[in-house]
């Protein structure tokens, strides 16, 4: 069943090319939301072992990124990324059983999405820029420690070096010095299990807020980009859109309301793998193989650890999450035109001073706009 998976150094080396935006990402919602860090590895191990299996391809699980980003920016309970992540499961295994997801597909502006992507990376990046501007200047948790840390990760991406994964260990040395206390209830074994059903206002809040701008990203990043590159990288091999929306569907089903985190796949994070030597579904199963023993022997004492974490490590981090996805949504608008323009920083614009749902409402409300103009307006306007 396994025999057309390599599992080697180079591939498991190539596992940990998206730890990148992993890591900051979960750290600082299980921080914020106070779900459980050790049930958010061991569900995201489980799907990176069942996603390697099943597509035979280094396809990796990601937390959804404008969830995760609005939980961590704007303070989604830990409730209301439950609900959020379980209707995107029901949308999506929705969208790819009937077929609908074709559709959406055609109908959703890229603008939208890119400024979408541009706006939550500004708001994250400028949370973890908050949280390092609060620290004290002479302590080991403090302004001296997060430029040393800033400075590494900033080499790792010049270099392409897995520097979060180096940083995020050595933020534990960092703990011992700066709360040396913080250790001293350490346990192994696996988190307490936990079973979140929201209330009914955080249904509404897990729609407006998570669910809605979420979904438009999951679709053409999680879906159709992903698809579409898989089939770049490996000609014949490339994974249907159907399939992958159902994928996504079913892990958050499944997952979300005993892990807590809403996840999905990723073309970025498949692109990172690829780039540091993944080739086939062995790499995301060694992954996943590490994440699941993280979770089960340091999970019951993670919760602890991580309310002591040192900011001036996770700030830097969150900082450097935001601008890579901020880059992802900006370094595609120069072909748009002024229209796109238009569209991409007012709804960027409108996520950072306000909600990334009413940005994306604003967002398609410009892309109409433009379209009226473009199609109806401007023509007669010439005509006449």
């Amino acid at each position: 069943m396994l025999t057309d998976m390599r599992f080697t150094i180079r591939e498991l080396a190539g596992s940990l090319g998206d730890l990148g935006t992993f890591l900051p990402l979960v750290v600082a919602m299980a921080i914020g939301t106070g779900l459980d860090l050790g049930w958010m590895l061991i569900g995201a191990g489980l799907m990176n072992v069942a996603s390697g299996i099943a597509f035979r391809l280094p396809v990796p699980v990601q937390p959804m990124k404008a969830i995760a980003a609005v939980a961590i920016a704007e303070g989604l309970s830990g409730g209301d990324v439950v609900a959020a992540g379980w209707i995107m499961g029901v949308v999506m295994t929705f969208l790819a059983l009937s077929g609908s997801v074709d559709w959406f597909d055609r109908v959703i502006p890229r603008v939208v999405v890119r400024g979408i992507q541009l706006g939550v990376g500004i708001k994250l990046a400028w949370a973890g820029l908050a949280w390092v501007g609060a620290l004290p200047v002479g302590t080991w948790d403090g302004w001296i420690a997060a430029g040393a840390c800033g400075v590494l990760l900033a080499v790792g991406v010049w270099r392409g070096w897995p520097m979060v994964l180096v940083v995020f260990v050595a933020g534990f040395g960092l703990l011992a010095l700066a709360r040396p206390g913080a250790y001293q209830g350490v346990v192994l074994g696996v988190p307490t299990w936990q079973w979140v059903v929201p209330s009914g206002a955080q249904w509404w809040d897990g729609l407006w807020r998570g669910a809605l701008p979420q979904l438009p990203l999951t679709l053409l990043n999680s879906v159709v980009a992903v698809c579409a590159l898989s089939a770049d990288y490996f000609p014949g091999r490339g994974i249907a859109p159907r399939r992958m929306a159902l994928s996504v569907g079913l892990m958050n089903l499944l997952c979300v309301p005993w892990s807590g985190l809403p996840m999905c796949h990723g073309s970025g994070g498949l692109a990172a793998q690829y780039r540091a030597g993944a080739r086939t579904g062995g790499s995301v199963v060694m992954l996943g193989g590490l994440k699941i023993a993280a979770g089960v022997v340091f999970g019951a004492s993670l919760a602890g650890l991580l309310g002591a974490y040192p900011v001036a490590v996770l700030g830097p981090m969150v900082v450097l999450a935001g601008l890579g996805l901020a880059h992802a949504g900006g370094r595609r608008l120069t072909d748009t035109g002024w229209g796109g323009w238009l569209i991409a920083l007012g709804t960027a614009g409108t996520i950072v001073i306000t909600q990334t749902a009413i940005g994306f409402v604003v967002g398609v409300g410009l892309a109409v706009l433009v379209w009226v103009w473009e199609r109806w307006m401007k023509p007669r306007i010439k005509a006449g």
